[in-house]
C-alpha cells in the first residue's frame, strides 16, 4: 500500500479533527477545541493516500528527556495495513533527534504499542524534582503522565506505557 507521512500543516487540521472525532465521540480519545489542534500543529504527522488522510499522530515533548505520543489515530478502513507502526516509526525517530530518551503515551491499545517496546508502567519514572515541576504545567497530557487525580475520569481504562529509547 501506498501512502505518504509528512509533518501536518495548517490546513490539515481540519481533516485530523474529522478523524480523530469518532474515537472522541466514543470515549477512545479526548477532544481537543480547533484552537487546541492549530497550536499543536507542529507535532502532528499526518498519512495520506492520494487526497485522503488515513492516519496522524503527535510527539508532544514533555521534559528534556521525556515525550508523549499523541493522537495516533489510523482510519478503520486502513487498520492492519502499517499505517499507525509507521507513524509511530517516523514519531520515534523524531523524538531521537530531539535528544528525547523516553517516550510515554496513554492507550486502549496495549498490544499495539507492545509490538513497538512500549512496556507498562504503574508509578511515575521521575525525579522528584521534575515532578515538581511538571506539575505546574496546565497541559492533560502531563497531568495524565504525572497520574494526577483531576485526570482520572478522562483516562479511565487507559493504560499507561513508556518506552525507553
Amino acid at each position: 500500500m501506498q501512502f505518504e507521512i509528512r509533518p501536518a500543516t495548517t490546513a490539515d487540521i481540519g481533516n485530523i479533527r474529522d478523524l480523530c472525532q469518532p474515537l472522541v465521540d466514543q470515549r477512545v480519545l479526548l477532544g481537543k477545541e480547533m484552537v487546541e489542534l492549530y497550536e499543536s500543529v507542529q507535532e502532528f504527522l499526518v498519512c495520506y493516500q492520494g487526497e485522503k488522510l488515513i492516519g496522524c499522530g503527535a510527539l508532544h515533548v514533555m521534559w528534556e528527556d521525556l515525550a508523549e505520543v499523541r493522537t495516533l489515530v489510523v482510519s478503520p478502513e486502513f487498520s492492519g495495513q502499517g499505517v499507525g507502526s509507521s507513524i509511530l516509526s517516523e514519531l520515534i525517530q523524531r523524538a531521537e533527534s530531539l535528544g528525547v530518551d523516553r517516550v510515554f503515551c496513554l492507550t486502549f491499545e496495549v498490544e499495539f504499542f507492545a509490538k513497538h517496546k512500549f512496556e507498562v508502567i504503574t508509578d511515575t519514572p521521575i525525579e522528584p524534582d521534575v515532578y515538581a515541576e511538571m506539575v505546574r504545567s496546565h497541559d492533560e497530557g502531563v497531568a495524565e503522565f504525572l497520574d494526577l487525580a483531576r485526570v482520572k475520569q478522562n483516562t479511565l481504562g487507559n493504560t499507561r506505557m513508556l518506552r525507553v529509547l
